[in-house]
Formats: structure tokens, C-alpha cells, sequence
């Protein structure tokens, strides 16, 4: 199953994807605070991850498109959980991941039902206020725009990577993998800073 990334919007015409992005933005930072301050048990961090995929089900987003949003962050949270469980005992540990996954869940069904480009409006009305305090406002608009619409790509890079390894046949090597990853990554991120400075951004 090919994932898919993030910033890749699902068309539909929910409760969910007719909310304001400023709303949702809110709830987001609402409820990541929220959960991470007052989620005590690991029975309470069962009932986020719930409702974070009820949010999936009431946005009707399609099942391929949700099992790809749960499934690619596990890994790293696994390995995470594993190290808190070693740390702390299996409950913190449990409550902590499953916490984190919920959040991330949460943030995952944000771009699914908003697009990127109301997402980037949303935020840029509401730190415009700020700008007379001299916050550079659409230069972090900017960068975090890019960083999503450059997220999908990265992810298409690793694909490429590791179809090109299996074509060979050659073995799953951290060094052999990570190097042209990062050639790639880095060979864009000069030309997008090289159109950037053509069209004169950060003068």
C-alpha cells in the first residue's frame, strides 16, 4: 500500500472539511495541549486515538487513505514506546505513545480536509496582527508552505530509493539508503532557494 503523504487533501463535503482552517487550527493546538496535559491513564490515551479516527470517520475519508495516515508513523513511536517502557514502566509508556499518535493523527486529518492553500491564508490572517510587532510573517508562511507542499516529494524520493535498491537486489543498508536520499534532498533545496532568490524572496 502506497502511503499518502501529508498535505494531500481529500475533496468531500463534510461538517469537517466545511470548518473554517482558522477553527481547525485551533482545535488542533487546543487539543494536542489538552491531551498532553490532562491525559493521565493509558484507558484515556485509548479513547484520543478513538477520536482521532472517529474525526476520519465523520470526514469520510476513504479506509485506504486512513490506514495510510495510521500505520507510517508506528515505527518511530513503537521505538519511542519501547524506550519509555524501559525508562518509566509499560503504563507511562502506553499513555505517552498513544497520546503522541492521536496528536499526530489529529494533524494528518487537518490536511486531509483543508487545503493547503486555505491552511497558508488561515495562518497568514492570523499572525498578520503580529507583523507590527516586526514578526516576518509571510516568511513563515512561506517556509511552512513549502514544507508541505516538499513533504509528499520527500516521501516520493525514499520510494524511489528503495524500488531502485530492490531492483538491483542489493540488501537494506542504513548508509546506502541515507546517502542519496540526501543528495536528492539537498540538490532541491538549493534550487528552490536559487528560484526563491531569482524572484527576489529574502532580499
Amino acid at each position: 500500500m502506497k502511503n499518502v503523504p501529508l498535505g494531500v487533501y481529500v475533496k468531500k463535503n463534510t461538517v469537517i472539511h466545511r470548518l473554517p482552517p482558522i477553527v481547525k487550527f485551533g482545535f488542533l493546538i487546543t487539543y494536542v495541549i489538552f491531551t498532553g496535559i490532562f491525559v493521565t491513564t493509558w484507558q484515556q490515551a485509548v479513547a484520543c486515538v478513538a477520536l482521532s479516527t472517529a474525526g476520519y470517520i465523520i470526514a469520510a475519508i476513504p479506509p485506504r487513505i486512513t490506514f495510510s495516515q495510521l500505520f507510517p508513523p508506528l515505527p518511530l513511536l513503537i521505538t519511542l514506546g519501547l524506550f519509555q517502557w524501559w525508562q518509566l514502566g509499560w503504563e507511562p509508556a502506553l499513555r505517552i505513545t498513544l497520546v503522541i499518535f492521536s496528536a499526530l493523527l489529529m494533524a494528518a486529518l487537518l490536511t486531509l480536509t483543508t487545503t493547503v492553500e486555505a491552511m497558508m491564508e488561515a495562518l497568514e490572517k492570523a499572525l498578520r496582527p503580529m507583523a507590527r510587532f516586526g514578526l516576518p510573517v509571510e516568511s513563515i508562511v512561506l517556509a511552512i508552505s513549502l514544507t508541505m507542499r516538499l513533504l509528499p516529494l520527500m516521501l516520493n524520493t525514499v520510494h524511489e530509493v528503495l524500488d531502485a535498491r530492490k531492483a538491483r537486489g542489493a540488501g537494506f543498508s542504513l548508509v546506502a539508503f541515507g546517502t542519496p536520499v540526501l543528495i536528492r534532498s539537498i540538490r532541491r533545496a538549493r534550487a528552490i532557494a536559487d528560484a526563491l532568490w531569482a524572484r527576489g524572496v529574502g532580499d
